[in-house]
């Protein structure tokens, strides 16, 4: 359907749509368009146009394109900054959606629980976040604290960077959590030195380290069921 789309049906317009049957009613490509707003008048690409020039510029995965950064969006024609910064918040937004559901949660009860969480914020990054869950004496996350970005190693990691806030926070135990962007979780010899030391130093202030979980693409490692902790 070619045109602008004022001139298209009402029932065929991405926002009257959503109105009148709901935001699952819209294919991704008309989700997409409500965010970009407008086509681009030089071709006379309507708002679901570019909707699905980005669908098929990233090969139909939204995974690749919510790891998109700015400049690979604008590399597609029509998408200018204002555009790519809609779609790059509205992802942005959609995670830190997800990571507010972890601060629901009454308490820590499995490595399962942490995975499926951190598996939505993690799955298509494509750098190495280390971060640690402050717990209560109950069990009960009280919040997370990024440690490092980038490759783990014992510098980066040091212990008086993740037990300064456990000991700000009144903490009495901690969960390590870090993701492996290989997608494959399973622990090197550098993840295990790491959490050897920071268990150490964990048992001389009485802060208990309960797990350490490495996130990888659709499955985790849990150093607890592992027996490597």
């Amino acid at each position: 359907m070619g045109g602008g789309i004022k001139g298209w049906p009402q029932d065929e317009r991405p926002r009257e749509k959503m109105l009148k049957q709901g935001a699952a009613g819209l294919t991704d490509a008309e989700l997409l368009a409500l965010i970009v707003r407008s086509g681009d008048p030089t071709t006379g690409q309507s708002a679901i146009d570019l909707g699905r020039e980005l669908i098929g510029h990233f090969g139909s995965n939204l995974r690749e394109l919510g790891s998109a950064d700015i400049t690979e969006i604008t590399a597609i024609k029509g998408m200018g900054l204002a555009k790519a910064a809609g779609v790059k918040a509205a992802f942005t937004l959609a995670s830190r959606f997800q990571a507010r559901k972890l601060e629901s949660f009454d308490r820590f009860t499995s490595p399962q629980q942490v995975f499926d969480y951190f598996h939505h914020e993690f799955r298509d990054s494509r750098k190495e976040y280390f971060l640690v869950l402050l717990l209560d004496g109950k069990n009960r996350i009280i919040r997370r604290v990024q440690i490092s970005e980038g490759s783990l190693n014992q510098s980066i990691v040091h212990p008086r960077e993740v037990f300064s806030p456990a000991v700000k926070e009144s903490a009495a135990s901690l969960i390590l959590v870090h993701n492996h962007p290989t997608g494959d979780p399973v622990p090197s010899g550098e993840d295990i030195a790491v959490t050897r030391r920071l268990r150490e130093a964990g048992d001389l202030m009485g802060i208990k380290v309960l797990d350490h979980i490495i996130v990888g693409d659709g499955e985790y490692v849990s150093f607890v069921e592992r027996g490597l902790l």
